[in-house]
């Protein structure tokens, strides 16, 4: 954030300086002092099966808000950010086709994403309809249909159910996910694209859009 506000920052004062309002570009040497990156922190997620399989046990078993629990018993199944899964609509719901497709304007990558939807994921999503059919927003927040739940929400079910701070946070599914499907050797290709990593590649990311379909489904 540092970085970005200090580019923001150049351009003002460049600009300035073309206009005659400053003599120089005193954001000069900002870039330099901000070179240090952060050391790379990664996210707590749970990867042994024996582990995984206790914290789907207790997400089944949480009593707590219903949206809440369906969120978090959906999101290790589809591998989503959780802005994705919380802004969700029922409008991108295709049951026939057993497909969530995720408008550009909810990706972070600004890219349609699509989610084929496992039998049991979309069991859930029907029992969920019986709650929040009725409204747009498939997860509304409890004070406010138009509002989706927050990640705090989701966070604090966690906490709820005794999964610190170092053990589990809520992007910690996909690196759950990413871990699982590697281990088991899936194809680290399909396993990124479904993850909604970016391809560099324009061209190679388009054709692998339609292609890596068949095995994302599987």
């Amino acid at each position: 954030m540092a970085r970005r506000v200090g580019q923001i920052v150049g351009q003002i004062c460049r600009y300035a300086r073309l206009l005659g309002d400053i003599p120089y570009d005193i954001s000069t040497g900002m870039t330099e002092a901000l070179e240090a990156k952060p050391p790379v922190k990664h996210r707590a997620t749970i990867t042994e099966p024996e582990r995984v399989a206790r914290l789907l046990h207790d997400i089944d078993e949480y009593s707590g808000n219903i949206i809440t629990r369906y969120a978090l018993r959906i999101m290790p199944y589809v591998f989503v950010r959780s802005q994705e899964l919380r802004l969700a609509r029922w409008s991108e719901i295709n049951f026939e086709k057993h497909l969530w497709i995720i408008p550009k304007e909810h990706m972070k990558m600004k890219k349609q994403h699509v989610v084929p939807l496992a039998s049991q994921v979309e069991r859930l999503f029907r029992e969920l309809h019986t709650w929040t059919g009725s409204h747009e927003l498939i997860f509304p927040s409890t004070h406010s249909k138009t509002r989706a739940i927050t990640d705090v929400c989701l966070l604090n079910a966690l906490r709820r159910m005794g999964y610190g701070r170092e053990e589990m946070c809520i992007h910690g599914f996909r690196a759950m996910a990413s871990t699982l499907l590697n281990e088991q050797g899936y194809r680290p290709d399909v396993i990124e694209a479904q993850l909604a990593h970016t391809d560099k590649n324009q061209v190679r990311a388009a054709y692998n859009h339609a292609q890596y379909l068949p095995e994302k489904i599987k």
